[in-house]
């Protein structure tokens, strides 16, 4: 092969040279038994109908790329952001892989995790052993001050219990009676890794402060506790913290992995940076109030606090755009007294001068995206806010609350008259709109690359083109480390998008003699 050492190539376009493509046509004319071109291109045209897509949307048994994770993937998010804290998963081998190797290929970064990778005979006699050996080794190697418990589907199909095996682990010496050992239960055949975050945080609730409740008054740390739910956008824990120094507000950030998902590369591995401590934790019943800022999938958090914090728990959104973030800092205001400052003030300014300068390039775009329901919920009133149409709106882990409150907010906007909202399917449900329903762009995860290009292969004129925002970004670097909350991360998203409507722009018109009439150097 050409392959030398003194010109190597990647995979592309190291396999268009002619021995590569010489082997590829000898082992799909010997071995594959394809069907002929024609008839792949038969099929591939159907899919892409009317027709295709009405039996598509029947389909009851089979799920095709569901637009979320599972739940202990959630739960090993959350425990991330606890100080000293080592993520343990009651279950097999094959399960942590899949996350560490999830968030290894989204933040770059290693991440620590382990398993007390349970096989045949635990499935068969239970886990208890294994929990027991597990804890003891995790805590001897990797000197943890919290180890945090969750389960995949194996411990939770037996049934094994993890508040009797982790008070067991301390009784019978395995693990020392004074180590934290939070956990939650995180079936990963239900629900979704939004909703492991959510259970997994409510563990961390329930240890640090349901026996402790007594010497506890809410306002008497004159703090607000903010919650922000799964989220792998590392900037918006910055961008919360700067807003509540700007504002001059005592604060905690309750479960905060910006730093152990973001170390340094000084020469030596931090498996530990970082995070919320366990005294903000023990203390986070004194403050003044705790905001939930995705409140459609922090449901377990929002019980347990309102049950036992004796808190008002004021509602508020998810803080991405212009209004949402409003709302936010004027509750925030009212609730501390503290003024929303100068600086947040002109970088207010800022973004609706920048909405200002980009809008009409904006007004009545299609989007079509998919994500998480906050995520969803915040980002389509943003596009609203913009003029800008979000047409299709797909949600895997909604539910019937989220899609009516959805309903709601698209009636009361113009620019929300044409949208459909889809809950409960799938991206091969996704792909099947953008055929028919053609938005100018889709947004969501690296997932949505292969349904850009099956558009594509219909036609350029059919082609929806991706902009990525949301989880898992698996084939761009280093946009986790961006903003998409507070005012910077409307910024941020408003420059992403109309800047994809111009490259789109001058794709469309960079044809010599044809179409450059309006290949303009200034937009």
């Amino acid at each position: 092969m050409a392959q030398t050492i003194d010109e190597i190539k990647p995979g592309y376009p190291l396999f268009e040279q002619p021995e590569y493509q010489d082997v590829f046509a000898r082992k799909k004319a010997d071995y594959e038994e394809a069907p002929t071109p024609e008839k792949v291109r038969e099929v591939f045209e159907w899919t892409t109908t009317k027709e295709y897509e009405d039996l598509n949307f029947q389909r009851k048994a089979l799920t095709v790329n569901p637009a979320k994770m599972c739940q202990p993937l959630g739960a090993v998010l959350c425990s991330l952001g606890f100080k000293n804290t080592l993520p343990y998963v009651h279950g097999s081998q094959g399960c942590v892989a899949y996350f560490r190797t999830y968030f290894n290929r989204h933040f770059k970064e290693p991440v620590a995790c382990v398993s007390d990778s349970m096989t045949e005979d635990a499935a068969v006699f239970g886990g208890h052993k294994n929990m027991s050996d597990g804890l003891q080794n995790a805590y001897a190697l990797y000197k943890p001050e919290i180890i945090a418990v969750s389960t995949t589907c194996m411990a939770e199909v037996i049934g094994d219990d993890l508040n009797a095996y982790t008070l067991n682990a301390k009784k019978d010496g395995f693990v020392p009676e004074e180590l934290p050992l939070p956990f939650a239960h995180t079936p990963s055949f239900a629900g979704s890794h939004v909703t492991g975050w959510d259970g997994m945080f409510e563990g961390f609730c329930r240890y640090f402060t349901a026996n402790s409740m007594d010497d506890k008054k809410a306002g008497s740390n004159g703090k607000i506790n903010l919650v922000t739910g799964f989220d792998t956008y590392l900037g918006n824990y910055r961008v919360l913290k700067r807003m509540m120094d700007d504002m001059n507000v005592d604060y905690s950030l309750l479960g905060d992995p910006s730093e152990v998902l973001d170390t340094p590369a000084d020469g030596e591995y931090h498996m530990y940076a970082g995070g919320t401590t366990q005294e903000e934790m023990k203390d986070a019943p004194n403050a003044i109030d705790t905001l939930l800022l995705q409140p459609h999938v922090l449901t377990k958090t929002q019980k347990y606090i309102k049950t036992n914090w004796d808190q008002p728990l004021t509602s508020v959104r998810v803080p991405i755009g212009l209004t949402a973030t409003d709302e936010l800092l004027m509750a925030i205001s009212k609730l501390t007294g503290k003024p929303v400052g100068d600086a947040l003030t002109k970088e207010r300014g800022r973004l609706v001068d920048m909405m200002t300068d980009s809008h009409t390039w904006l007004h009545g775009k299609q989007f079509g995206l998919y994500g998480d329901p906050d995520f969803v919920m915040g980002l389509s009133r943003f596009l609203m806010e913009l003029g800008a149409e979000p047409t299709v709106i797909l949600c895997h882990n909604a539910n019937k609350r989220w899609k009516k409150e959805m309903d709601k907010i698209l009636s009361e906007s113009p620019f929300g008259q044409n949208s459909e909202v889809f809950v409960g399917k799938d991206l091969w449900h996704f792909r099947s709109l953008m055929f028919t329903r053609k938005p100018d762009f889709m947004i969501g995860n690296s997932y949505g690359k292969f349904i850009q290009r099956d558009t594509l292969a219909k036609g350029k004129e059919f082609e929806v083109p991706l902009i990525r925002l949301g989880f898992p970004l698996f084939d761009r670097h280093h946009l986790h480390r961006q903003t998409t909350w507070g005012y910077e991360g409307a910024m941020q998203i408003l420059t992403t998008l109309v800047n994809a409507v111009l490259e789109k722009l001058d794709e469309d018109t960079m044809g010599m003699g044809t179409t450059d009439y309006a290949f303009d150097l200034v937009r």
